[in-house]
């Protein structure tokens, strides 16, 4: 079935040809009723004659666009059926040429200020929510659709394999360097040796047990816990030591082997070569593969299960973010001048290496219409303004007539 908009132009053209076959008709009468008349009859006549001229001749012509005059193969007449392909390929160039242009198509974009209005509606908290809403269900069925072989196929067959064999010592060094320069590290430190000293503090039993084993067989037993009681005391309150003193020499002596683990790991060979081995058989054990695999399942499984609660921290997380987004590209005009800028060069490549790619669609598409449905597709879009051609030929060719008439008097 037709859709309406078809119809409706269905309609309007009915509507004009009626019009313009209507003055035909009423050029016609007049000039019959006016025949071998004098005086001002006359010039009726002579007007009413020449508009049914103009009205037969318009009414040939564009006929002829569509189709044989009254089903007369004049020749150059049904041009579109016949000619389609070219006029596609004509169509394609013109639009290639005029409007797939980098220069045009980057004006328009910029004249669109798609961030700065797409920032200014997705600041709104309510829209940032929707946009969620609406994307959350989408992204849950893509991340729960990855299946465990394909994770597992992607992690053995490109990215360990490629981690291997990419040297990588030298990285880590930088970033462990850097990390010491900033004194990042700290937190981390200062974290471990807390809960070094809490566990310490809570398992006496066990310390004593291994520092017992080492005991000689010889020492009395009194002897044995007297030594180890001293030991543990000693332990811990060097332990409160390191964890409260952030100048300790425990801590610097730590510094210093990382810093020095940082170097060697950028320019010693020997210290690099030794990383690249332990990352090679650490990368290659299979348990490294099952548990990169079990770590992704598990988050896989949270995140479909975060995005599936319409009421959960997540989706609400991320409704912050996406409004936080919009508002500092309201207000960051730098941000924003660089996010056109990127919008401007992607729509300018992609015109420049695929505008004529895009253009084709519209030869292919009139490729496949046969000459008959061609001419009906476009009469039906055009036809309408085409039977003003009509009409006005019929109103100039009686204006025409009336002239040529009167000046014919006159000499």
């Amino acid at each position: 079935m037709e859709g309406l908009p078809d119809e409706s132009r269905r309609r309007a053209l009915r509507r004009m040809r009626v019009v313009a076959t209507g003055l035909l008709v009423l050029a016609a009468v007049i000039f019959a009723l006016t025949h071998g008349r004098d005086g001002v009859w006359g010039y009726v006549n002579a007007a009413s004659e020449a508009a049914m001229v103009g009205a037969i001749a318009d009414w040939f012509a564009v006929t002829a666009l569509f189709r044989h005059p009254l089903g007369i193969p004049v020749p150059h007449t049904a041009l579109i059926p016949r000619k389609k392909d070219q006029l596609g390929a004509s169509l394609e160039d013109f639009v290639t040429e005029n409007f797939l242009r980098p220069e045009i198509v980057q004006e328009r974009v910029q004249q669109a200020q798609i961030p700065l209005r797409g920032a200014e509606w997705l600041r709104d908290p309510a829209h940032a929510r929707y946009v969620v809403d609406e994307a959350a269900p989408t992204l849950a069925h893509a991340v729960g659709s990855i299946r465990d072989d394909e994770v597992r196929t992607l992690l053995t067959g490109f990215m360990l394999p490629r981690l291997a064999r990419e040297p990588s010592s030298a990285l880590v060094g930088s970033l462990l360097e850097g990390i010491l320069n900033d004194g990042s590290h700290h937190g981390l430190v200062d974290l471990s040796i807390r809960e070094v000293h809490t566990w310490a503090g809570t398992n006496k039993a066990v310390i004593a047990g291994i520092i017992g084993t080492r005991a000689p067989s010889w020492s009395p037993r009194w002897l044995d816990d007297a030594v180890i009681d001293r030991l543990y005391v000693e332990m811990m309150a060097w332990l409160a030591d390191i964890r409260d003193q952030a100048d300790h020499p425990a801590r610097r002596a730590f510094d210093d082997l990382l810093a020095q683990l940082a170097r060697d790991l950028q320019h010693d060979p020997s210290t690099m070569e030794r990383a690249e081995a332990l990352k090679e058989r650490l990368l290659e054990h299979p348990d490294v593969h099952d548990g990169l695999l079990a770590v992704w399942t598990s988050a896989q499984h949270t995140v479909v299960e975060a995005l599936g609660d319409p009421d959960g921290p997540l989706r609400a997380r991320l409704a912050v973010i996406l409004a936080d987004l919009g508002d500092r590209v309201v207000r960051d005009t730098e941000l924003r001048a660089a996010i056109d800028q990127r919008m401007l060069d992607a729509a300018g490549y992609v015109v420049q290496a695929h505008g004529r790619e895009i253009s084709t669609l519209i030869s292919q598409t009139v490729a496949r219409w046969d000459g008959q449905e061609a001419s009906r597709r476009i009469e039906l879009m055009v036809g309408r303004d085409l039977q003003f051609i009509r009409i006005n030929g019929t109103v100039v060719g009686g204006l025409v007539g009336l002239l040529i008439h009167a000046v014919a008097q006159l000499l």
